[in-house]
């Protein structure tokens, strides 16, 4: 069990320095991704260029919308599947395409919400993922059992979500968004403490261990998201 590794006699002295020095990478990836992502949104939505992705006509999303939208989950996949073909550069430039394009579908945000429940559900977002990272991290507890249950319930929201594309039910996407902030708040903490086993293995080198911390940093990145676009939807009382 991964949760024994730091009671085994093969962990390095240095181990401490280390898993610190993973940790760092996976949050300076996870920091970045969020810099570019608040960046590119913000710039879309001032810029006027957001309108390019809803059809003039009917108002609903053209094909460039849905690119924008839906090309994220693709490069999700590949991203988590190919990390052992593809090298750490390819690895970083697909990550900095998926947070891009996850800003420029973002931007729409600006156009539903005000700008102080944007910063609201923000910051809500930050203190709650915070205080969610370290409860993880420091935790004696194994949280792999409230994981696999977290997951499937990620699951279920993900596709209750894509049904309401269909019925376009308020009170259904209220309901999904608090369960979403119980469900991501959680799988933060399974999350990190996963990161410290990996941070604290001593099997985990070179490449790999980079590669680790990469992904680490996408996971930790869209939990973050799916969050504080939970906690908006709340806050804004939107549909």
């Amino acid at each position: 069990m991964l949760n024994g590794i730091l009671d085994r006699p093969e962990v390095p002295a240095d181990a401490k320095p280390m898993a610190k020095e993973f940790i760092a990478s996976v949050f300076t990836y996870m920091f970045s991704a969020l810099l570019i992502t608040g960046i590119v949104s913000w710039w879309f939505a001032d810029s006027g260029l957001v309108m390019n992705l809803f059809n003039a006509e009917t108002g609903g999303m053209n094909t460039l919308g849905y690119i924008v939208f839906y090309g994220p989950i693709g490069l999700v996949f590949l991203m988590q599947l190919g990390m052992n073909r593809l090298s750490l550069p390819a690895l970083g430039a697909l990550f900095i395409v998926y947070s891009a394009m996850l800003g420029i579908s973002l931007s729409s945000i600006f156009l539903v919400f005000e700008l102080g429940t944007i910063a609201a559900a923000f910051f809500s977002s930050a203190a709650a993922f915070g205080t969610m990272a370290v409860l993880g991290y420091t935790t004696k507890t194994d949280l792999t059992k409230f994981g696999s249950i977290l997951y499937m319930a990620f699951i279920g929201i993900f596709v209750a979500a894509l049904i309401n594309m269909f019925l376009g039910s308020g009170l259904l996407n209220y309901v999904i968004s608090m369960i979403g902030v119980v469900v991501f708040t959680g799988l933060t903490a399974v999350e990190m403490q996963r990161l410290k086993w990996i941070a604290y293995d001593p099997a985990m080198q070179g490449a790999t261990r980079k590669k680790m911390a990469l992904i680490g940093g996408l996971r930790l990145y869209i939990l973050f998201i799916n969050l504080f676009i939970s906690l908006l939807t709340i806050f804004g009382g939107r549909d």
